[in-house]
């Protein structure tokens, strides 16, 4: 465990905060509160952070080319435009939103939205992992998951990755890398000791090493293509819950974070808990890709 570099930039204080997305042409970080709920834009340069509110729960979003976002909120899938507006619902994929709701994702690097969901009750492996296209058609690709986390692709392509929280492990899928089709089953990346973290959201490094924030670990670990920890990082929080590289030469990792259902005690020791970290890294993230659709 190496010395915390970890740093709040942004007191966000957020109930959920989520799914950190780099802007690069704005240098912007935009971001989630799932529980406020709300979508937010954190600009460094000036650090003020502009938040538009959401009339559900909102799990996770991708910027389009065409302007506006692609979101997974607890209703379903939709279309938002340049302030967060509901524009169009593309897909209502889960049957039962009083128990379920769409949760981590990210635009893959052909431009398609993944976006998984929660089984909140978490007794059993309801949850899916759906993917939207161009045409905006929206198909399951992968289940058997209490809660949807960690999506990533490795540089090469040739990898999507995939966790469970709730059962510590982190999954990864062959990919063709010209396409991006799922090409075979599913293996364990790595499986993490139950009592000590579980992994959240992640982002992987122009190395191809998959960065996760262990919630109520207190941690981010990096891990290497074979799927060792290589390397782990404090955070001055014991929920962090996703990671995004981001800065002018992509070697910022922002990392957000959570307080909602925290115990008094917990928030007491960490009362920075549900802002927004940032530290410097030595190896550059991936630029985040804009849905095509």
């Amino acid at each position: 465990m190496t010395d915390t570099a970890f740093t709040t930039v942004l007191p966000a204080q957020a109930l959920l905060g989520e799914c950190p997305v780099w802007a690069e042409d704005e240098q912007a970080l935009y971001w989630v509160d799932i529980e406020a709920p709300s979508l937010n834009r954190f600009d460094p340069a000036s650090q003020q952070n502009q938040q538009w509110p959401m009339p559900e729960n909102i799990g996770c979003f991708g910027r389009r080319q065409n302007g506006g976002f692609i979101a997974g909120l607890r209703s379903g899938i939709w279309l938002l435009d340049s302030e967060a507006q509901l524009e169009q619902c593309v897909a209502r994929p889960v049957e039962d939103t009083s128990i379920s709701r769409f949760n981590d994702g990210r635009v893959d690097p052909w431009g398609r939205f993944w976006a998984g969901t929660i089984h909140e009750p978490r007794d059993i492996p309801a949850a899916s992992l759906f993917q939207v296209d161009a045409q905006l058609t929206c198909q399951r690709i992968a289940g058997d998951v209490k809660v949807s986390n960690g999506v990533a692709f490795s540089p090469d392509r040739a990898w999507a990755y995939h966790s469970d929280t709730p059962n510590h492990v982190i999954y990864r899928y062959p990919l063709t890398p010209d396409t991006g089709e799922i090409t075979g089953p599913r293996e364990v990346f790595h499986q993490f000791p139950f009592g000590n973290g579980r992994p959240d959201g992640a982002a992987v490094d122009t190395q191809g090493y998959y960065w996760s924030a262990l919630y109520e670990g207190g941690r981010v670990v990096r891990l290497s293509p074979a799927g060792e920890i290589v390397a782990e990082y404090p955070l001055p929080a014991r929920c962090p819950t996703m990671c995004a590289f981001g800065g002018p030469d992509l070697k910022t990792l922002y990392v957000t974070s959570a307080r909602h259902g925290r115990s008094d005690e917990e928030l007491e020791r960490y009362p920075e808990s549900g802002n927004l970290f940032a530290m410097r890294v030595e190896v550059a993230g991936q630029q985040e890709p804009q849905f095509i659709g």
